[in-house]
């Protein structure tokens, strides 16, 4: 059906009357019947009409929403576009503030690298160094192993070398018992045994020995070199020094065989030691010197002294080879030969 609008239907209706008067009755019919037709028509356009009204209503309910919607949108799209344009400045900030931080990671990776580079030389340096430390701990550990080996023999050595010692201190003092009680019997004033030095020292004065000026041993003399004889033949490893010595009273003029004093004290110690060895210790173990006036044991200046000065001292040392050959073994170490 065709849709008439409101000034059309009025239109048609104003010109009915006017045409009436002036058609013939078959245009009159034809006339009514379209104008029939034409309120048939009015009544379906006035229908057209009110539904077209309500839905113009409709649609202008409609419009007026969209319209509300549409000013919402644009309030929501200013909003939006204030808080894009907002987040768009942030954004370009955060790029700016991005281009900055990228270019100080360059500047820093680049200082970081030249650091690291640094860093790894002086790690290969620091390598090295560890090396050559390491090599010079394996050396010291050896070297210390060396050493700790050296020292356990110097200490086996050692404890050797006590023991020698305190056998040699032990021989020395039985030695003096011995001797000592051998020449018991004599005169202390004449005949003195003591330890001096980790030897035996038997002091035989003049007196007992020679008459003045004289290298002949007196009987008495030699009766306690005879005692003292025995007991060297049982001690075998005892070695035995002569020595002669004199005040410092020079001998007379003509002396048959002699100069000075020297001469009397070494002939009066080669007579002891012949005597000694005629005895039965054997003359390798027997040494003979003369001291003259060189080695006093009181000074000079008063008969009494003078004749303490006027002596024999036979000199008993056990023979140290035990010891002489650990002390060579000991000087033969590779750390002594260094």
């Amino acid at each position: 059906m065709k849709n008439f609008s409101p000034a059309l239907l009025a239109l048609s209706l104003l010109a009915a009357p006017a045409l009436n008067g002036c058609v013939t009755a078959k245009k009159y019919d034809d006339l009514s019947a379209r104008q029939r037709a034409d309120a048939e028509g009015k009544a379906a356009a006035e229908r057209q009409y009110r539904g077209a009204t309500a839905e113009l209503q409709k649609a202008t309910d409609e419009l007026a929403q969209l319209r509300l919607t549409q000013k919402r949108l644009i309030t929501d799209s200013t909003e939006t576009g204030a808080a894009y344009r907002k987040t768009r400045g942030l954004y370009n900030q955060l790029n700016a503030s991005y281009d900055k931080l990228l270019k100080n990671s360059d500047r820093e990776l680049a200082s970081k690298s030249s650091e690291y580079n640094k860093v790894a030389q002086d790690l290969a340096r620091r390598e090295a160094e560890l090396g050559t430390l390491d090599v010079s701990l394996q050396k010291s550990k050896a070297e210390n192993d060396r050493l700790a080996a050296d020292l356990k023999v110097r200490e086996s050595r050692l404890t050797e070398l006590t023991k020698a010692l305190a056998d040699k201190d032990k021989a020395v003092d039985d030695l003096k018992a011995r001797v000592s009680k051998a020449l018991l019997s004599f005169n202390s004033s004449d005949l003195q045994v003591k330890l001096k030095d980790g030897k035996v020292y038997v002091s035989l004065s003049e007196q007992l020995l020679f008459k003045s000026g004289s290298t002949k041993v007196d009987p008495k003399g030699q009766e306690a070199l005879k005692t003292l004889a025995t007991v060297l033949q049982e001690q075998k490893d005892v070695n035995v020094v002569v020595e002669g010595h004199t005040d410092s009273v020079p001998i007379a003029r003509g002396t048959a065989g002699m100069t000075d004093n020297w001469d009397l004290s070494a002939l009066r110690a080669t007579e002891i030691a012949r005597l000694l060895t005629t005895a039965g210790v054997s003359p390798e173990r027997v040494t003979a010197s003369g001291r003259g006036k060189y080695k006093p044991v009181a000074a000079n200046d008063t008969p009494a002294n003078k004749a303490l000065n006027r002596r024999t001292e036979i000199i008993l040392t056990p023979k140290l080879d035990e010891l002489f050959k650990i002390l060579d073994s000991s000087s033969a170490t590779p750390e002594a030969g260094k």
